[in-house]
């Protein structure tokens, strides 16, 4: 178990990265969105002409880019828990619940994804199209939005790999990071990182 350890950190590695490139892709589609609407709004106004479909693609916009940012949301421990007991627990304790709320979680994303398939399974056989000017073939944003729950559950899958290791281990503080609620001071540290990123930005 030892052995694949490194490779499994190498692993951990390359998949955080591939969560943060989807997370700014998935901004990115939300930005474009909002211009798109933007230019609609501002045509409607003054001009009296209209894009079209401009809320239907931003529709699909917000969907597609929030099933690809879960793996990063959950990758950096951005979900809610509450931990009003939690933080009375001994450290042990509290590690095998991190672990059991990562192994709820992977479940719920697991029936998600499943019955996410179904929904795009099943306009790829009716060629389904949208009752909108558009006609998009719903097969094509519901791909994409099921693209993004299969990638989180690859992310959950290594995420719970890591803390099953970590744990049966005995590393408590590597299942923490993985799964734990963030601390106080890890949210001071990062608040204190994005200032000094603020301040060398505006000195440049």
């Amino acid at each position: 178990m030892t052995r694949s350890l490194p490779r499994l950190t190498r692993l951990y590695g390359f998949a955080e990265r591939a969560a943060r490139l989807a997370v700014l892709a998935s901004g990115a589609l939300t930005i474009a969105s909002v211009l798109l609407i933007s230019v609609d709004v501002l045509l409607r106004k003054f001009a009296g002409v209209t894009v079209g479909g401009s809320d239907e693609l931003s529709s699909y916009a917000f969907a597609i880019s929030t099933t690809w940012s879960l793996a990063y949301a959950t990758l950096q421990r951005a979900n809610v828990r509450v931990d009003v007991i939690y933080q009375y627990l001994p450290v042990r304790i509290s590690a095998v619940l991190d672990w059991l709320s990562l192994v709820c979680l992977g479940i719920f994303i697991g029936f998600l994804t499943f019955y996410g398939y179904g929904v795009v399974a099943e306009s790829l056989a009716n060629n389904s199209q949208a009752n909108t000017p558009l006609g998009t073939p719903l097969a094509i944003p519901q791909g994409l939005w099921f693209a993004g729950l299969v990638f989180m559950c690859l992310i959950l899958a290594l995420m719970l790999i890591r803390a099953s290791v970590a744990l049966v281990t005995g590393d408590l503080d590597t299942v923490k990071a993985i799964c734990g609620v963030r601390s106080t001071q890890e949210e001071a540290a990062e608040e204190a990182a994005a200032g000094e990123r603020l301040i060398v930005g505006e000195r440049r």
